[in-house]
């Protein structure tokens, strides 16, 4: 029952994920066939991977973001099709083990930089960014090479069952596992009230470190999706998710002042925006108009959220 609780914040955007799916089944009748999910999800699956890498920063408060997650699933992708692929490395072990480790020193860096050398995040992650975005052009200049063949499949089915389905499942039960733990608690008291939280006795900066280091491994995670879903690498495909990201977890019901919100939120807030994309997409707008749409969906969002903080402020001033 309080697990309950403490996610009605997402409801909202859960409605309006459910009013859009409907929508979009208005227009295509296909769009919620079962022999259709596996396709659907792994469209999708940018969108909420980007937006979920993007939630630990921004609930660890103090103006927490990382710009980052794009550029680094881009650096993932290309790595992996471009380095270990020739190298033989191609297996589940080798791919996933190098996965999870550029994400994890990637959230190591930014986390660093953030937290003991006292970058502001927006710097640090911009920083990395442009780092990110350069490596991976010198890795890999132009779009090509191949998935293994096992990672390809894993876009479609594992057994009948949609393979991105498998992997949202895992990263829910890694989360959940984690929720369990009092990482969570910690972190929603560090981005609500840093110095109540510091002088409650939780570690400040390992709290925060280690909210860049899930946002690390999910970017990387999201790269491996990337790599799955296009069968090869693209070096630009992973710049534009980085403000879809923030928008996502805007949407999600997150306070972008840290200390409320979570997973399940910045998740959904991913699947919206995609389904709104897919939506315009089967209305035939014009490319030009889904930017358009996309930039005032993300101007919408960060207004929205700031006006329920300062809701939410005067509520509590008032008590």
């Amino acid at each position: 029952m309080m697990a309950l609780r403490q996610r009605t914040y997402a409801v909202p955007i859960l409605v309006a994920v459910l009013a859009l799916v409907l929508l979009n089944a208005a227009f295509d009748h296909a769009f919620v066939s079962f022999n259709n999910w596996a396709s659907i999800l792994a469209a999708a699956t940018p969108f909420m991977l980007t937006a979920m890498a993007q939630t630990a920063p921004v609930l660890a408060g103090n103006g927490g973001i990382d710009l980052s997650v794009g550029p680094l699933a881009g650096l993932t992708n290309a790595v992996l099709v471009a380095v270990l692929v020739p190298a033989g490395l191609d297996g589940p072990l080798p791919m996933l083990a190098a996965t999870l480790a550029i994400g994890g020193l990637s959230g190591l860096l930014n986390g660093t930089l953030v937290c003991i050398v006292r970058v502001q995040p927006i710097i640090a992650t911009l920083g990395t960014f442009l780092i990110y975005e350069g490596l991976t052009l010198e890795v890999l200049p132009t779009a090509g090479g191949s998935a293994p063949a096992w990672l390809r499949a894993f876009a479609d089915r594992v057994g009948g069952v949609p393979g991105p389905l498998l992997l949202y499942l895992v990263l829910a039960a890694a989360w959940l596992g984690l929720c369990a733990t009092a990482y969570r608690r910690n972190l929603l008291a560090v981005g609500g009230d840093e110095r109540a939280a510091f002088t409650a006795g939780v570690n400040v900066t390992a709290v925060r470190i280690g909210a860049y280091v899930i946002a690390g491994v999910l970017a990387a995670v999201a790269g491996l999706a990337f790599t799955s879903v296009l069968g090869s690498a693209d070096p630009s495909v992973g710049v534009p998710y980085t403000l879809t990201s923030v928008a996502g977890v805007a949407l999600g019901g997150l306070s972008l002042a840290g200390g409320r919100g979570g997973m399940l939120g910045a998740t959904a807030g991913g699947a919206l925006l995609f389904l709104v994309q897919n939506l315009l997409t089967l209305a035939q707008v014009s490319i030009f108009y889904l930017q358009i749409v996309t930039g005032l969906i993300l101007l919408a969002a960060l207004a929205m959220n700031a006006f329920i903080e300062r809701r939410r402020l005067r509520t509590l001033q008032a008590t």
